[in-house]
């Protein structure tokens, strides 16, 4: 092999390096910002990893939102109408919070609870996320077929049955 011809193989071999170190360390860093959205029936099957800062989707349940007097600080409960779980958040709410809404609430779990550092909430009446909408609709077929037994009709979205037009 002629000097030439080694040192273009030796600086192909150290561009690739170089590309997959880059890569990697890109690759690592966006993997420690990424945020899974998560039902209150993933949480309780044990599906979020411990410490793990996710989003927990669902609706606000009815009766469930306690405000602390003299502080923004307000707890409340997710529900994907199978599972529930409690959320704490201290900070200002959106406008468009309250019960029997849909939300997502971003955070970590401690002593049993989300705590939430940011809560989004639905933005019209159509709004929820694919991934809720899909938890909440599965919940109301397994109440329906487990409630009413056999021959009872069942929610199914986007149909003309499941439809909310």
């Amino acid at each position: 092999m002629n000097p030439t011809r080694k040192r273009r193989l030796w600086m192909a071999i150290l561009v690739l390096m170089a590309a997959s170190i880059g890569g990697s360390l890109i690759l690592w860093a966006l993997q420690s910002n990424v945020t899974y959205l998560h039902s209150p029936t993933d949480v309780a099957v044990g599906k979020v990893p411990e410490d793990a800062r996710f989003r927990l989707g669902g609706i606000v349940s009815e009766g469930s939102v306690i405000r602390q007097p003299g502080s923004l600080e307000v707890s409340f409960v997710i529900t994907d109408r199978f599972h529930d779980f409690p959320v704490m958040y201290d900070g200002i709410l959106p406008d468009m919070f309250e019960e029997a809404t849909s939300v997502i609430a971003t955070g970590r779990i401690q002593d049993g609870r989300l705590v939430a550092d940011q809560i989004l909430a639905k933005h019209d009446e159509n709004y929820m996320p694919m991934e809720v909408a899909d938890a909440i609709a599965a919940a109301k077929v397994k109440q329906s077929a487990a409630g009413a037994g056999a021959g009872a009709a069942t929610y199914a979205p986007n149909t003309p049955q499941g439809s909310t037009y």
